[in-house]
């Protein structure tokens, strides 16, 4: 029997990463095992690309973080090498669309402090003398972008753990997995390993060791190829004179990246019908290996970038890789922990495993050592899909994103495969009255109502065809009355003789009265806003929680974790209840025709009989109307929603969907988790100091909370009016005063009831509230911080109606 701290399961650069990571943050006996060789798998085949390019800041960090690694930090602690090369990197593009999400990233970038650059077609021709520019309308450029080779930098990572202390197994395959007296109990070829900590790294192998986990891992490898040419004349010519590297060279909408290998050049195609691979479980003596090559696939991608680069006619072709690299629904890694189990974790499932493997390792080393990742995480949270995703799930979303590598990531993207896997009691109903769906945590919600059946809406950067119709529906929620599916909500109930102390300990507010309605949210140790519950009190031992539906694995495990010590019951209700939300001016006539129980103040519950139907009432509103939320067991919201339909008709009822709810808020000045509120800020810096309420209780992340609430250095999110334009901001866009980027959008919309174009953003320099300006798709456009929300500021619409 071998005793562990930590047991990691995976020999690749993301595994490695994390060995090398924690054992430099002090962690002692920590154990790697790998099945075969390091590397082995998908790492040792990669093509190495290292970019800063990312629509997301984790992403970004992750990326920049391997590079810096293995460029400046490994070759300093190890003497060796990594192979680096900086060669710099661009994207080109024939595509308007792209340019807009090319300027999107580069005023992200700005804010995060990388340097990517916005070029025209002459640029390229003068970055980049192999690439033909006709047709092109400019592309990016990332200057510190390069390659490395992923054997040396997986192995100087593992050269600096095992100097730190870390214990390496290499061809020592996992045969089980228990868990037993609090410890996880690992069967190898080799030894039975005891383990306080499991880290699942397994990388192509992480669907099989999950399932020895008992978890569902919604990763799928698929094999992808990429083909190494001889001697590139005009290449080899380069050399001679001495002339720098040339930039690897991506053109996103033909599908492909090209970049130097020493004389020759590397042409990797990425096909549209991808093909998974050995998807429930891989072949027991698989490592080093590779399939035979099928460029018969990638043959019309392949001329295409010959059309762009003339020069790799020139070369013939040395070799062809053709081998597995994982990916997830979304096509970013999972990291973090483990749904449902203690000490255990999730560092797999990353189609750029070296791009991202040493930032990922930090990412995950911090958040074992202090409790909390180092920045937002819920791009990459391992508990971004539930149960829901499914077989079927994961191996069509993993072909779509393969074949979307290069696809434009557009502002509310709604991808079309795998859809329908949670519907809501109403679904039907909603989609028959013009309810056009997008998709949140594997549910089907409206994001909006159309007058035309079957309607889709058109992405773009712009307004796009639904901006009308939300502002018809903004309209009816403010002058009668709108009718919502908001089912998507996580729900889950607390019942015991410790309810009410749970909930004063579990985040920044106090437990609200019996029958009444309270916000609280739960920090991380370093002060941060983990989650955010709405709290209603239906009994002194009886509590029901309300959150996004985005959070539901994740609060599910914050709620587990922090229940240990009191006598309470936690039970996830969310597939139990669904949701109305019956909204604006008319709502309390609606309902007072169908009952004739009390509706209660606002920011109260009632348990309300609606015609005829038991319903808890709560009399809240995200939109700034008068309205309740209308909790239903499940299984009579249809007929629910059809008696209000019904009631409503004469008092001009209509429906609204996100897209309209999202404007609204925003028009409040209401901060949205996930977008605004994050682990990254604290409840204060958000705008919600006044739900903190230290005095008399200890709660998780309280000294950090009151150490940061005191510091001049800590952020605050603010309201914009932004100058109108030609396209509405929507988030990550940076801040300015002058030419210092101060701040970044966080969520922004059009308001239709004020007509004024609105942004919630935090300012990192908390003085620099004047002059301000917003950078939106490469133009900047004034700002000007709003000391009151625009709509209906004293709350007389909720509140006294």
């Amino acid at each position: 029997m071998t005793d562990a701290n930590v047991l990691i399961i995976g020999g690749g650069a993301m595994g490695v990463s994390l060995l090398y990571h924690l054992t430099k943050a002090g962690w002692s006996d920590v154990v790697l095992t790998e099945k075969n060789d390091l590397t082995h798998g998908s790492t040792w085949h990669a093509a190495g690309l290292c970019t800063h390019f990312a629509h997301n800041p984790t992403i970004q960090e992750l990326r920049a973080t391997s590079v810096r690694l293995y460029r400046d930090i490994l070759p300093d602690e190890t003497g060796d090498t990594c192979g680096f090369h900086r060669s710099g990197a661009m994207r080109i593009t024939t595509n308007p669309d792209r340019m807009d999400e090319f300027a999107h990233v580069a005023g992200l970038s700005r804010f995060t402090g990388y340097d990517l650059q916005m070029l025209t077609p002459d640029d390229v021709e003068r970055l980049h003398p192999l690439a033909r520019t006709d047709g092109l309308l400019g592309g990016i450029y990332e200057p510190d972008d390069g390659h490395v080779d992923p054997s040396l930098a997986t192995n100087a990572m593992a050269k600096m753990a095992r100097r730190n202390g870390a214990t390496i197994l290499r061809y020592n395959p996992v045969t089980s997995v228990r868990r037993e007296d609090g410890l996880w109990i690992v069967e190898t070829e080799k030894a039975t390993i005891r383990a306080k900590h499991l880290v699942n790294a397994a990388g192509t192998w992480g669907w099989e060791i999950g399932h020895m986990m008992g978890l569902n891992i919604p990763s799928v490898p698929v094999l992808h190829q990429y083909l190494v040419t001889d001697t590139v004349p005009v290449v080899a010519d380069r050399i001679k004179q001495g002339l720098p590297e040339l930039p690897m060279i991506r053109d996103p909408e033909e599908s492909w990246y090209v970049r130097q290998e020493r004389d020759g050049l590397i042409l990797g195609p990425y096909e549209k019908d991808a093909q998974p691979w050995s998807i429930d479980g891989c072949p027991p003596e698989f490592g080093a290996d590779l399939m035979p090559a099928d460029l018969d696939r990638v043959e019309h991608i392949i001329m295409a970038a010959m059309e762009r680069i003339p020069a790799l006619e020139t070369g013939g072709v040395k070799s062809v890789v053709n081998g597995p690299i994982t990916f997830t629904p979304d096509a970013n890694p999972l990291i973090g922990p483990a749904h449902g189990l203690d000490n255990a974790w999730l560092l797999t499932g990353s189609s750029m495993g070296v791009m991202e493997g040493g930032g990922a390792g930090w990412f995950l080393a911090h958040w074992m050592t202090h409790g909390a990742p180092p920045m937002d995480a819920l791009a990459v949270d391992s508990r971004r899909f539930g149960s829901w995703a499914d077989r079927d799930y994961r191996v069509t979303k993993a072909v779509e994103c393969f074949g979307l590598q290069f696809g434009v990531h557009y502002p509310h993207e709604e991808r079309p495969a795998a859809r329908g896997k949670r519907l809501s009691p109403i679904h039907d109903l909603m989609v028959e009255r013009g309810a056009v769906m997008g998709a949140a945590y594997g549910w089907e919600r409206p994001n909006w109502f159309s007058d035309h059946l079957g309607d889709e809406a058109v992405p773009s950067f712009r307004r796009s065809n639904w901006f009308a119709p939300v502002a018809q529906e903004c309209e009816r929620v403010s002058t009668a009355v709108g009718l919502a599916d908001m089912s998507v909500f996580s729900k889950f109930e607390v019942t015991g003789p410790d309810a009410r102390a749970f909930i004063d300990a579990l985040g920044t507010n106090r437990c609200p009265r019996v029958g009444r309605i309270g916000l609280t949210h739960a920090l991380s140790p370093a002060g941060g806003t983990e989650s955010e519950f709405t709290v209603t009190v239906l009994g002194e031992q009886h509590i029901y929680l309300t959150s996004a539906a985005a959070a539901e694995e994740r609060d599910a495990d914050l709620l587990r974790r922090r229940a240990n010590g009191f006598d309470v019951i936690l039970t996830n209700v969310t597939e139990t209840w669904g949701v109305l939300g019956l909204m604006g001016p008319n709502s309390r006539a609606v309902l007072e025709s169908l009952t004739n129980d009390d509706l209660g103040p606002w920011l109260s519950l009632r348990e309300i009989t609606v015609a005829d139907i038991p319903v808890r009432a709560l009399r809240v509103s995200y939109v700034g109307e008068l309205g309740w939320e209308l909790h239903v067991k499940a299984e009579q919201m249809k007929d629910l929603f059809q008696a209000i339909e019904k009631a409503g008709t004469p008092h001009g009822l209509g429906y609204f969907g996100a897209y309209a709810m999202n404007a609204m808020r925003l028009e409040k000045g209401y901060a949205a988790w996930g977008a605004d509120f994050t682990t990254e800020r604290t409840p204060a810096e958000t705008g919600a100091g006044h739900l903190i309420k230290p005095e008399g209780r200890e709660f998780i992340g309280k000294p950090a909370l009151l150490d940061r609430m005191a510091s001049p250095d800590r952020w605050e999110l603010v309201l914009l009016e932004v100058e109108p334009g030609d396209v509405d901001p929507y988030y990550a866009h940076g801040l300015y005063q002058g030419d210092s980027c101060v701040g970044i959008v966080t969520s922004a919309a059009h308001g239709h009831r004020t007509g004024k174009t609105l942004a919630l953003a935090y300012l990192r320099d908390r003085d620099a509230v004047d002059g301000l300006k917003v950078e939106i798709l490469g133009h900047r456009r004034g700002a000007s911080v709003l000391s009151h929300p625009p709509y209906d500021p004293q709350n007389a619409r909720m509140r006294n109606a």
